[in-house]
């Protein structure tokens, strides 16, 4: 579940803790978080490294070390990164699969129930020390920026649903599911409207809402649902999902019209939204 305003809250909260440390150890326990390369070359490679930067494209978390690798995290659905000041206090959560040690003797814990998340090391990085891959993402709304000429330039002649281009990484980094529907409703666009059928008014209400509406989410350090997956890097909750108009909310009352607020499906994804309201 971890979108942009999750990772980004994850990646504030690193970035006190762990830019300017060594990495003492790692240990990883779950193969699947580790799947790229052998954990035994992540260990090798990132122990005894120092942390110099640490940044956020999209859901990606990248961790740029001292000989220029980058160590790099995905929280994907379930993922959390956890910081522990004091490990003997603290026993392991269950699904907790790498646990990476610091020179102060504070830790860095991975949980991941659903095990969809990942670690991996490179060293094929662009000029800027960030992974190339990074150049197959869309613009970050906050990072790149996304006025409506950037929008409209990225869903020309696509005749997908805007939900379905809004959540396609490679159009848009860092949204998923939740926040595209958030951002629909606030832009009083369906989700499941074409892409080549949105005009000009429509496609800047769309590029506004995202702007508007991820920054905001930052702001309250992201939204937790009901499962209470997402959690910050201290353990402790995000407070957006007490802003949520549409997201979860199928049958209950659209506070902007009065109408009720739907569940559509869109291919294999699901949204939600009032057709009172949205057109």
């Amino acid at each position: 579940m971890p979108e942009l305003p999750e990772v980004e809250t994850v990646r504030r909260g690193l970035d006190g803790v762990l830019v300017g440390r060594t990495i003492t150890g790692l240990e990883v326990t779950g193969r699947r978080s580790v799947r790229r390369q052998r954990p035994g070359e992540l260990v090798e490679r990132v122990v005894g490294r120092r942390v110099v930067l640490v940044e956020r494209r999209g859901k990606y978390l990248a961790l740029v070390l001292d000989d220029d690798q980058v160590l790099v995290i995905h929280l994907r659905m379930s993922g959390q990164l956890l910081s522990v000041k004091d490990p003997h206090a603290r026993p392991r959560a269950p699904h907790t699969h790498v646990v990476m040690g610091l020179e102060d003797g504070s830790e860095v814990r991975f949980v991941d129930a659903r095990t969809f998340g990942e670690w991996f090391v490179t060293d094929d990085v662009r000029d800027d020390g960030l992974p190339s891959f990074f150049d197959q993402l869309g613009p970050d709304p906050l990072v790149d920026g996304l006025t409506a000429p950037v929008l409209r330039e990225r869903i020309a002649g696509k005749r997908t649903a805007i939900k379905v281009a809004l959540t396609d990484q490679h159009v848009v980094a860092g949204i998923g599911n939740l926040y595209a529907d958030e951002i629909c409703y606030a832009a009083r666009v369906l989700p499941t409207r074409r892409c080549d059928t949105l005009d000009e008014e429509e496609i800047r209400r769309i590029a506004a809402a995202a702007r508007r509406i991820l920054r905001e989410a930052i702001v309250l350090r992201g939204s937790s649902l009901r499962d209470a997956r997402y959690r910050d890097l201290m353990g402790d909750l995000g407070g957006y999902q007490t802003r949520h108009r549409a997201y979860g909310r199928a049958g209950e009352g659209c506070r902007r019209c009065g109408g009720t607020i739907e569940r559509l499906e869109i291919g294999a994804r699901s949204a939600y939204c009032c057709r009172g309201c949205q057109h």
